[in-house]
């Protein structure tokens, strides 16, 4: 006869999307990161910056479904002592696909309006996910000419055809006047 010792059932996760948008000051992501620790939360994923004079931030909280509540509950009365706009959403864990692989793509070029707006279009007229994109200005060294950067990961169908894709893409960024360059994700 064999012993049977039962284990503990692990917590089911829950998650949020907490978006963060105020003055930037010294201490704003200490403050944030407090409330969810003493709630007992998790930041799973999370991405922050300054845009212009502005603190953003937006993460990916998780815990037991009486953490998430106490984090929803508690953020109100941070929004209100530092003058943040919050938004919250609950979400799920994010479902991985087996027949997705990961690129990078980095462009950068002279800035003008509608770099975006392109290579959004570009991918996604071809199916292709953009899972991340960060972007900045800044001036070129010696000439003071504004200059745009683009970094962003993109999901393709591992049936693409990785040559006719790059191709295609070094295309049309060249009839855009953009540096561009595409590789896996190492």
């Amino acid at each position: 006869m064999t012993s049977h010792t039962p284990t503990a059932s692990v917590p089911v996760q829950n998650f949020l999307v907490l978006a963060a948008i105020g003055p930037n000051r010294p201490g704003l992501l200490d403050a944030i990161s407090k409330v969810v620790r003493d709630c007992g939360g998790n930041i799973a994923d999370s991405r922050m910056t300054v845009l212009g004079s502005e603190f953003s931030l937006i993460m990916l909280l998780s815990g037991t479904w009486d953490v998430i509540a106490k984090i929803e509950n508690a953020l109100p009365r941070l929004r209100d002592n530092l003058g943040l706009t919050l938004s919250l959403k609950r979400t799920e864990a994010r479902r991985s696909v087996a027949n997705m692989i990961p690129y990078a793509v980095e462009v950068v070029s002279y800035d003008h309006p509608g770099i975006v707006f392109e290579i959004a279009s570009f991918f996604s007229t071809r199916n292709i996910n953009i899972e991340d994109m960060y972007t900045s200005g800044y001036a070129a060294a010696h000439t003071g000419a504004p200059m745009f950067s683009l970094h962003m990961t993109i999901s393709m169908p591992s049936n693409t055809s990785i040559a006719a894709l790059r191709g295609e893409f070094m295309e049309f960024c060249d009839r855009l006047n953009l540096d561009s360059i595409l590789e896996p994700v190492k």
